[in-house]
């Protein structure tokens, strides 16, 4: 099995993410080209795995542990209410 692919990495810059060996960004092993492949927070923020399909990149745990933050996030902003109440006056 694959490498458990990092959401949160602490410095994504310092490594190429383009294969499972995860090298140095000055020791790039695979071939796959002389350049870094940048990793996916570093393309679409913080929070890049509620996005998208990451089924080949992904654990059936890390997808689990994604869809409960997912609940949790929208429950947090189903629950908030606007800090602004306009009352509008009805026309006579």
């Amino acid at each position: 099995m694959a490498k458990k692919f990092p959401l949160h990495p602490p410095h994504p810059q310092r490594i190429c993410w383009g294969c499972d060996k995860y090298c140095a960004d000055t020791d790039l092993q695979c071939g796959n080209g002389s350049i870094r492949i940048q990793h996916p927070a570093e393309i679409d923020g913080a929070q890049w795995y509620l996005s998208g399909d990451w089924s080949n990149l992904l654990s059936p745990q890390q997808f689990a542990d994604i869809a409960a933050e997912r609940r949790a996030l929208e429950q947090s902003q189903s629950s908030t209410k606007p800090h602004i109440v306009l009352r509008i006056k009805p026309v006579k």
